[in-house]
């Protein structure tokens, strides 16, 4: 009988595997719109952070950069941001939604983002589109 749940189990565990990490998975991946490097799900940095574009949520391949632009800081340590979006949103592959009110932005439409630079990298927290956080967003 323990033999029996030995089995069992060995086997929804192969099943599990082969669901998440298989070649069924990266089909799916691949419809989705998302690479696959061969490595494990997504693209691994040297520092271990995955690069994904905050405008269309895709996962960047080595060398792919988003298109964005930093004003200079003030008296904070933190600076404000805008951010286009990656080549594939850009040119119109996928969808450009802002990740904050969820809506499709236009062309001329950007991301505002702070970005905190700290020693040996920086971080973005993204605020919302031009859209949501502009005083009168509601009217366009």
């Amino acid at each position: 009988m323990i033999l029996g749940f030995v089995v069992v189990a060995l086997a929804l565990l192969y099943f599990g595997y082969t669901l998440f990490f298989g070649p069924l998975n990266k089909a799916r991946r691949s419809a989705a719109g998302e690479h696959y490097n061969g490595h494990g799900p997504g693209l691994i940095r040297q520092t271990g952070a995955r690069r994904t574009c905050p405008v269309c949520s895709i996962r960047l391949l080595p060398g792919e950069r988003v298109k964005s632009w930093a004003y200079p800081a003030g008296k904070s340590s933190d600076r404000l941001m805008n951010i286009a979006g990656c080549p594939y949103c850009l040119r119109g592959d996928r969808p450009r939604i802002c990740p904050v009110c969820g809506v499709v932005l236009g062309d001329g439409e950007t991301l505002v983002a702070r970005l905190f630079d700290k020693p040996g990298r920086s971080h973005v927290h993204v605020l919302g589109c031009s859209r949501c956080r502009s005083p009168y967003g509601h009217l366009t």
